[in-house]
């Protein structure tokens, strides 16, 4: 990991993931049939799906909106964390049982093991379980991670329970990380690292860059995969906002004072700030509600 003044708290966690939908009939059941998710809330005409009483994904009605184009800046993916490989399994075969065509791969990333799909609006959705940190291994300061085989198949024979499939909707789920597609690794590093106050975790040969807080894999993620030179977002269907939630307000106030300080315009309400990287994506900051706000 990088050294850094400046660091987010090591107990950052991520929050809910806001998606501008064309289609809410369609996308709604997608996250609850597909994913197992259930409407935690709604507001504005908006649904907050998630697993308890935690929201993971916000879905908001922007119709009208064009979908961004495969090259754009905007999101890779959300990655939704379960807390075991049965709970994994589980969502696995919903999702693949309710759009085959939606499955888009898998890997074990050493670090995780991960499978991959796109909702019907385009977004991508990785699901993953970690494997225990003491067995991650680190290297001149990076997380080595890999893209190794794995076959779903093989890990629905070996983890999908019959119990896990019942109590699907009863098992914990969280926003593990954001990967986003940027225009250029550099920037991202200066924004996300030298500004925000991430740490690097490991540059993938300068093609995506992976940052966390607390000694994490990553919290967040940017790649040029796709969107090599890419310029400011468009006004479109996709990432509406990234919440990212630190467990005091001291700490927001000193990301506020950091952002402002390197000429990042923020929006505070007081209780949150928001402000967006150079590619116009949102980003949110709050207290994490479930932490000590002292």
């Amino acid at each position: 990991m990088t050294a850094h003044k400046d660091l987010l708290s090591a107990d950052l966690t991520m929050g809910t993931v806001m998606l501008r939908v064309g289609d809410m009939t369609l996308m709604s059941n997608y996250y609850q049939t597909a994913l197992g998710l259930d409407i935690v809330a709604e507001a504005d005409g908006g649904q907050y799906l998630g697993r308890g009483s935690t929201p993971l994904v916000h879905l908001q009605p922007a119709g009208g909106l064009h979908l961004p184009g495969r090259g754009e800046a905007g999101l890779f993916h959300t990655a939704l964390l379960f807390n075991d490989q049965a709970a994994l399994a589980a969502t696995v075969a919903t999702a693949a049982q309710y759009s085959p065509q939606a499955f888009a791969g898998s890997a074990d990333h050493l670090v995780s093991e991960a499978f991959y799909f796109t909702d019907p609006e385009g977004n991508g959705i990785e699901l993953y379980w970690d494997r225990p940190r003491d067995s991650w291994s680190w290297k001149n300061g990076e997380v080595e991670m890999a893209t190794l085989s794995l076959s779903p198949q093989h890990y629905l024979d070996q983890h999908l329970t019959e119990e896990a499939v019942v109590g699907q909707r009863q098992s914990g789920a969280d926003v593990g990380h954001v990967h986003l597609q940027v225009g250029d690794v550099k920037t991202a590093e200066k924004f996300y690292v030298d500004t925000l106050g991430f740490e690097k975790t490991c540059d993938f040969h300068g093609q995506a860059l992976f940052v966390s807080a607390g000694g994490y894999h990553h919290h967040m993620a940017m790649n040029v995969w796709n969107s090599r030179g890419a310029g400011p977002r468009k006004d479109t269907l996709g990432l509406g906002e990234v919440l990212i939630q630190l467990p005091h307000k001291d700490d927001v106030g000193s990301l506020h004072e950091r952002l402002t300080q390197h000429g990042i315009a923020v929006a505070n309400t007081g209780a949150e700030i928001l402000f967006d990287d150079p590619w116009m994506n949102r980003i949110r900051v709050s207290v994490d509600s479930g932490a000590s706000t002292q």
